[in-house]
């Protein structure tokens, strides 16, 4: 167990907001990308160390779903690119006896929308950035004498996106959220580990919305989201496993001060992954099909990140 817990104590998977971006019909408020399955496998596992990052996304949700969770009714799809660069930055400095670090991120987007609605066309260009001024990370704790690795971070999400409230397609939420969460590893065997990322959303109010909501703001609901996963060490450096999503909207949207009524989003997904390492090199490869919508897309995305820690 010791050699395994040193070969992946450099290991740096920070925050990872994985894009989707969204068509702004009018009179419907969208939540900002978040992280959806943008970090699985040991996630919580970190140590000081300095992480340069790229994943490479592709999303296609071909099924509309409404407040119900049923399909809306014709020919609409979403797919979307999605390159992402994170840069993360741990030093051996601690606080309340963890390792304290910042990291950024910069997203790099491509959204093709077609639907029986009215919208249709593509957009790109960058999205939403992300700024962590405080991590930390703990190491060296225990739960059941079973090595845990736990963190918290507080990454901030500025709206740097692309957007026009003109556009029914937008790539930037044009809002400043705070997304809060606290991640761990536990290994329940030498082999055998599972992670958990466990965020919190906050909106603020979007002061330029879409013509058709005929209000001077909007402002997208909180939300709770997760990812989680499940990985079994195959071969030395060779993982495969089980991970996946969960967003649960929990406060409706706003027009100016009035609540929308069936606006809450939900989503779940799961699907398998691998990921290999090696000398410092990680490359992690994830499929999740998408279930239970409510008030978004519904399809499949698939994941390729790629890291390298100094």
């Amino acid at each position: 167990m010791e050699h395994s817990i040193k070969k992946w104590i450099i290991l740096l998977t920070f925050f990872i907001s994985i894009f989707v971006p969204f068509a702004t019909y009018p009179q419907e408020v969208a939540l900002p990308s978040v992280n959806l399955g943008g970090t699985n496998f040991l996630d919580g596992v970190a140590g000081p160390g300095l992480l340069l990052e790229e994943t490479v996304e592709y999303y296609h949700g071909k099924r509309f779903k409404d407040f119900k969770g049923e399909k809306i009714p014709g020919n609409n799809s979403v797919e979307s690119w999605v390159s992402l660069t994170h840069v993360a930055y741990l030093t051996k400095w601690k606080i309340l006896g963890g390792y304290y670090g910042i990291e950024a991120l910069l997203p790099i987007v491509r959204v093709d929308l077609d639907t029986d609605l009215g919208v249709r066309g593509h957009k790109s260009g960058l999205g939403d950035s992300i700024f962590s001024p405080f991590i930390i990370q703990w190491v060296d704790h225990k739960i059941f004498n079973m090595p845990y690795f736990h963190r918290i971070n507080f990454p901030i999400i500025l709206p740097t996106g692309r957007y026009d409230r003109d556009s029914a397609i937008n790539i930037g939420s044009h809002v400043v959220s705070f997304n809060p969460y606290y991640a761990f590893t536990l290994f329940v065997t030498p082999k055998l580990e599972t992670s958990w990322r466990l965020h919190y959303l906050w909106n603020s109010k979007n002061r330029s919305p879409s013509a058709p909501f005929h209000a001077d703001h909007i402002q997208p609901g909180q939300a709770f989201h997760l990812n989680y996963a499940l990985s079994y060490e195959i071969l030395d450096g060779f993982r495969a496993g089980i991970a996946g999503y969960y967003l649960q909207q929990t406060t409706a949207d706003k027009v100016e001060s009035h609540k929308r009524d069936h606006s809450k989003e939900k989503v779940f997904a799961i699907g398998p992954g691998l990921m290999f390492s090696k000398k410092g090199f990680f490359l992690y490869l994830n499929t999740f099909y998408e279930t239970r919508a409510e008030n978004r897309p519904e399809g499949i995305k698939i994941s390729v990140r790629c890291s390298k820690v100094f």
